[in-house]
């Protein structure tokens, strides 16, 4: 049923709006959107087509309910946001096969249950997932979420409606022109302010978006493409491409809490043991970007060293 500003999404077999939401909020200073823990639901800001809106996310028993708070609604917006939520939730996977290789795992397969209904939440955006990507480079994830904020609340565009306010991540052309002095004023290193200022004027001048990558046709071709870039290494190739083009099987080999998960299983002798590692992933073939993104969430879970 869809009326002018709004519907509702029926939810797939194996997903979990809890795990979702748990996921997007996680006690960090997230400042791109706003937990409504009393009614179980999240709202955002967004660009689509050049249009702002605002729009919420609820739990509503066998489906979600999606409405526009702020902007143009009518069916095709809403068509639009429903799209969008789709993708950000990928509700469109059909999980029985990843949970049927976890349940074979002896060491794993608790996630199936533990966790059951997690999607790979995504970023829609390739810029500010590459942004996101350099702010948290070589530093701890609370101070990356705090730089995130300052970045957006002083560059990013602000939008009010009668309950909060929300902001949407600065467009790349106006971080390229953004001076690396601004930056540093905002705590960003000399060098996180360059790769952001180099990075925006790239996607600014049309030399690099979504699109563009999409063009290509193997994993490997998109992933040096994007490592061709200044501040763009091996981890954060794979982590767009896992989260923004949802590509299947991107490992972000080196990632440290990857590694503390797989160490914390028993799967791994060392950091060094790519061998047990190799061996690991390769039983789940095309899923490995969301066993990634299991044992990232394994984390939370405090004994999860004695699973």
């Amino acid at each position: 049923m869809t009326a002018m500003n709004s519907v509702l999404l029926s939810k797939p077999d194996l997903f979990s709006f809890k795990e979702c939401l748990w996921f997007l909020d996680r006690n960090y200073d997230e400042c791109l959107h706003h937990i409504d823990r009393n009614n179980n639901g999240i709202s955002k800001a967004i660009l689509l087509n050049d249009a702002e809106y605002v729009f919420s996310v609820s739990d509503s028993d066998k489906d979600l309910l999606v409405n526009i708070e702020h902007g143009k609604t009518g069916k095709k917006n809403i068509d639009m946001l429903s799209a969008y939520v789709r993708e950000w939730f990928d509700m469109d996977r059909d999980l029985k096969l990843f949970y049927e290789l976890l349940r074979q795992h002896k060491k794993l397969r608790y996630m199936a249950t533990d966790f059951a209904g997690l999607r790979l939440m995504g970023i829609a955006d390739l810029y500010e997932t590459l942004c996101w990507c350099i702010i948290g480079q070589q530093i701890n994830l609370s101070f990356a979420y705090k730089l995130k904020r300052r970045l957006v609340e002083t560059y990013g565009m602000q939008i009010k409606t009668k309950e909060s306010s929300y902001f949407i991540f600065p467009t790349p052309e106006t971080l390229a022109q953004v001076s690396e002095e601004a930056l540093r004023g905002l705590q960003f290193s000399r060098q996180k302010a360059d790769y952001i200022i180099y990075i925006s004027k790239v996607f600014s001048e049309g030399n690099m978006s979504k699109k563009k990558l999409l063009t290509l046709k193997t994993t490997e071709e998109r992933k040096a493409t994007l490592i061709s870039l200044k501040g763009i290494g091996v981890w954060t190739a794979n982590y767009a491409l896992m989260k923004t083009l949802r590509d299947p099987d991107c490992i972000p080999y080196g990632d440290i809490g990857l590694l503390n998960a797989l160490s914390g299983h028993g799967l791994i002798k060392d950091r060094k043991d790519t061998r047990s590692i190799e061996k690991l992933f390769g039983k789940f073939e095309g899923w490995k970007s969301y066993l990634v993104f299991y044992l990232w969430r394994s984390l939370a879970v405090p004994s999860f060293q004695t699973k």
